[in-house]
């Protein structure tokens, strides 16, 4: 199952597909020593797996089994500080597009608006709103291309900054402005969008955005940002580990989260995922 999973983040598989995969690529059979008519496994698997890995710090152990065998293969050198690579660390929020972004983030706005001011919300609804975000923002690909896209994100555009617009009010609660969406919905507006010389509201093209150290990736995380490395694409951390094979004390250097912390012997860094990796150009 380790090997599978490690298979499964290379490739950028889903776990049925991974599961398909053990079924039907000799490749994969060959490297993990199954017969041609093995049968494989159940997908569900996998994230048991994964449960279990978590739960008992499995993947410590495993970590430990496999700097042992490298030491004594002579690929490690016992007694040094060996320091591996930026790791991939994904948010627990799906990677939306823009548009995604901005729909979704004015979704979530409009919830929590409705919970804390109904009464102040009620007036601002439109009808067709309710069809437009009374559920999860998922949009796989618009009718007409990218003039619909850039259509359809200025309508979010619109209603919007009529929310906005509302909140900064002089009547307006202030304490409404204050509310964690409410700010993710100023900043992603803010990043996204921009008035004219006609003085309409309109969409950013992707030259004159922010950098991505900048850019909000999601309304549910807002440390999570978009990061690239190795050619691999991802919304959410970094974070560098360094083995020592001394098995000196451990110290967390910043690890912000508590799965973060290192186990026995490793120190673990949580990297800013807005500054460059070790192999990215230095910046001008």
């Amino acid at each position: 199952m380790a090997l599978v999973s490690v298979l499964e983040f290379a490739e950028d598989l889903s776990d049925r597909a991974a599961a398909q995969a053990v079924r039907t690529r000799i490749d994969w059979k060959y490297a993990l020593g199954l017969e041609l008519e093995d049968t494989g496994f159940d997908y569900s698997l996998l994230c048991d797996f994964r449960a279990r890995l978590v739960e008992g710090d499995a993947a410590a152990r495993m970590l430990q089994v496999m700097l042992t065998r490298l030491t004594e293969a002579g690929l490690l050198k016992s007694g040094g500080r060996q320091r591996t690579d930026a790791t991939y660390v994904l948010a627990a929020v799906r990677r939306l597009s823009r548009l995604e972004l901005a729909g979704e983030s004015l979704r979530a706005a409009l919830e929590e608006l409705a919970v804390i001011a109904p009464g102040w919300l009620q007036p601002l609804i439109e009808p067709e709103w309710d069809k437009r975000y009374g559920r999860k923002i998922e949009i796989r690909k618009v009718p007409g291309g990218p003039e619909a896209v850039i259509t359809r994100a200025e309508v979010f555009g619109r209603d919007g900054q009529k929310v906005l617009a509302a909140l900064w009010a002089c009547g307006a609660p202030g304490r409404l402005r204050t509310l964690p969406q409410v700010e993710v919905l100023r900043q992603v507006w803010v990043h996204h969008y921009y008035w004219d010389e006609g003085g309409q509201l309109r969409r950013h093209g992707g030259h004159a955005l922010p950098p991505a150290s900048l850019r909000l990736g999601s309304p549910y995380d807002t440390d999570a940002h978009y990061c690239t490395k190795n050619g691999t694409e991802w919304s959410g951390y970094r974070v560098h580990y360094t083995r020592d094979l001394r098995g000196t004390a451990a110290r967390d250097r910043g690890a912000r989260r508590h799965h973060d912390r290192p186990g026995p012997g490793r120190q673990a860094h949580r990297a800013d995922p807005r500054r460059p990796g070790p192999d990215s150009p230095a910046p001008c």
